[in-house]
């Protein structure tokens, strides 16, 4: 029998943190072995189990997430964690991911994307919801609005914002349609919306385009 994917979440809202719980084990391959209900706990956790990876909130008492996320970049440097949150703040998704931060998810993310992230950052990489990005971007561009690449950007939907980084990472249509649960010939009519919206002729352009702005998964 294969070994699960153990998991730990952190958040002291105990009715979230069992509907988390739920969702990450309904996927089967997974188990959430404690849930803390606030930074010091997690840490004192981790000194004695390894999770497969972590699933924390930024607001909790005692210790709250930046907190907590700094002490495990500092003591637990092999820990993944995946921040569930509310906030959005431009400033404050940068200190979370500076501190070791591998991912970052809306609370009311959907369930297939809550496990996609999880394997998604169990495989070395980092996700950011494409949500995130899409409000990013509308709060860059509140203000006085130029033709620059933000407004550009700002006309991407989040289903392309998606399919963009899934590019950036060398996926072809027929992958990135397994993922996302959609036909290759509906990635195509995506990516040839990127392209024109971009001003891109082909994949090459997609991806310099993608990395030169942040779309990387």
């Amino acid at each position: 029998m294969m070994k699960k994917i153990e998991v730990l979440i952190a958040d002291d809202h105990q009715m979230v943190a069992e509907g988390i719980k739920t969702l990450v084990e309904f996927d089967g391959e997974m188990e959430v072995k404690y849930i803390a209900p606030h930074g010091r706990e997690l840490l004192r956790l981790l000194n004695f189990t390894e999770p497969d990876i972590v699933l924390m909130d930024i607001d909790m008492p005692v210790m709250n997430g930046l907190e907590a996320m700094q002490q495990i970049h500092k003591n637990f440097p092999e820990t993944k964690v995946i921040i569930l949150s509310m906030h959005e703040e431009k400033g404050l998704v940068k200190k979370m991911t500076d501190a070791g931060a591998k991912g970052f998810l809306f609370k009311n993310s959907e369930k297939e994307e809550l496990i996609w992230a999880i394997k998604t950052v169990l495989n070395g990489r980092t996700y950011f919801t494409s949500k995130l990005t899409l409000n990013l971007i509308n709060q860059s561009t509140s203000g006085n609005i130029s033709d620059g690449p933000d407004k550009i950007i700002a006309t991407l939907t989040e289903r392309e914002i998606e399919i963009l980084k899934w590019i950036a990472d060398g996926l072809s249509n027929k992958e990135i349609g397994e993922k996302l649960f959609i036909s290759h010939r509906t990635v195509d009519t995506h990516r040839t919306n990127l392209m024109k919206k971009l001003e891109v002729n082909n994949i090459a352009g997609l991806i310099r385009y993608a990395l030169k702005n942040g779309f990387v998964n």
